[in-house]
């Protein structure tokens, strides 16, 4: 028999054999049938499976691993090494959004911004799961991941803002999804800032518009802080540009002297600020803005919609009412315990929390602020594991804003809070508007130490 002949019926064999392994009773499971469920390697999961079984000790599931939540972590292991503390978040590392306007400018790099969660957890003892929170149970005490559930005894969420396009768009998600990618405001951390920093470095020159939300907002003063930087960059560069500010309020605030002042003084023929321009019409595609104090075409944009409590907070039903009947889109927590209203196991922390006093109505949603309120439920639950009833705490708040490179100087404010005899949360602000390069190392300083007692 020739070589062909021989290749031939060795390719006639392996064929009959692949048909009959195929027929055999044993290996017919081997392919998958339509409609069945086809295995998964076990550490993908499943949102239906248990992705930790219950041990001994109590558990602490902290949603959320922004400022408030990974402070938590810590001071859980700190204050009550009994409890088993787990930290879920959907990102691999942690990217700060306080400092990052220095960041957009190069004043500092994306090492000193960054993180990585796995690393900090197990140096500080804690367990960190990346994954994506699908459901919280709260009648059940469970949260359900992309890999999994697991129960808990307390629940901490630090689901930080999400952007509220519905207010602009209504249900046009093409509208939203094209202005987020298109114009991103990078005041949740994520690929925009990345996005924004390279298109702010590759700007020609022309009109940049930023839109700044309505109260309450992430950290109100940043957006000043980050339209002087802009400018300075572009004063730097010698560009033909102009920074339009389309502010929701009537006046710049807080630190409003110190801001106007800048603008004046610095970027006159750069910085441009327009107030009461309540936002009425955005058109991505056209790059056209109406408000109500007049309509503006952009080269390019920064446009900040109106925020809300993070996602998680929605999806745990601990959204209040407002007046009128419908959500007010923050988390109702009992002002001075910060537990969900209707809900003493779940804690709130963060840009999340809702109205705390008829005084100044929110806290500054400000990363000091999440720090702070995370070390104060840490307290809270060390206690009530001491059955121990708490008493309450209240946190304390500080923002530096830079607000030139060349040379750096920066501006800051502070606010002090106590309990009126009406058991009222009342607030003390105090700006500190004159520009000062001492003030910049104050605020590097204050980063520093922070950062510290985040992460050890």
């Amino acid at each position: 028999m020739t070589d062909r002949h021989n290749a031939s019926r060795r390719r006639f064999l392996a064929a009959s054999g692949g048909i009959a392994a195929l027929a055999a009773p044993g290996l017919a499971q081997a392919v998958p049938r339509a409609g069945t469920e086809r295995p998964l390697p076990p550490l993908v999961g499943r949102s239906s499976e248990t992705l930790l079984p219950r041990g001994k000790a109590r558990r602490v599931v902290i949603c959320g691993g922004g400022w408030g939540g990974i402070t938590a972590a810590r001071y859980l292991r700190q204050q009550v090494p009994h409890l088993e503390v787990v930290l879920l978040e959907r990102n691999q590392n942690f990217f700060s959004c306080p400092m990052s306007n220095k960041w957009l400018v190069d004043v500092v790099d994306t090492q000193y911004l960054t993180k990585d969660y796995l690393k900090v957890s197990e140096e500080l003892g804690y367990r960190f799961i990346q994954t994506e929170i699908l459901e919280i149970e709260r009648g059940t005490k469970r949260v359900v991941t992309a890999a999994g559930a697991l129960d808990y005894d307390y629940l901490i969420l630090s689901p930080g803002i999400r952007y509220n396009y519905e207010a602009w768009f209504g249900n046009d998600r093409r509208a939203a999804e094209a202005t987020r990618a298109r114009f991103p405001a990078a005041y949740i951390p994520s690929a925009e800032h990345f996005h924004l920093k390279q298109a702010i470095h590759d700007f020609k020159g022309g009109d940049l518009v930023m839109t700044l939300p309505p109260p309450p907002q992430r950290c109100p003063p940043s957006p000043y802080e980050r339209a002087c930087l802009i400018a300075s960059l572009f004063k730097a560069k010698k560009l033909n540009a102009r920074i339009i500010i389309l502010d929701h309020k009537d006046d710049v605030r807080p630190i409003g002297p110190g801001f106007k002042a800048a603008f004046q003084e610095l970027y006159k023929d750069i910085v441009t600020y327009v107030p009461n321009a309540h936002v009425k019409e955005v058109d991505p595609f056209n790059k056209r803005i109406k408000t109500a104090a007049g309509d503006f075409d952009f080269d390019h944009a920064i446009l900040m919609a109106p925020h809300q409590a993070g996602d998680l907070a929605w999806r745990a039903g601990v959204v209040g009412q407002s007046f009128q009947g419908g959500p007010d889109g923050w988390a109702a927590v009992d002002p001075l315990f910060l537990h969900a209203e209707d809900d003493k196991d779940v804690y709130v922390i963060g840009d999340a929390v809702g109205y705390v006093s008829p005084q100044f109505s929110f806290y500054p949603k400000a990363g000091h602020v999440a720090n702070q309120h995370a070390r104060i439920v840490a307290h809270y639950i060390a206690e009530r594991e001491a059955e121990r009833e708490p008493g309450y705490r209240l946190p304390d708040n500080l923002c530096f804003m830079m607000v030139s490179t060349q040379p750096q100087e920066a501006i800051s404010v502070k606010f002090d809070y106590k309990v009126n005899a009406m058991g009222i949360i009342e607030q003390t602000q105090i700006d500190f508007n004159e520009r000062k390069p001492e003030t910049v190392g104050e605020d590097f300083e204050w980063a520093r130490g922070i950062y510290a007692d985040m992460f050890g």
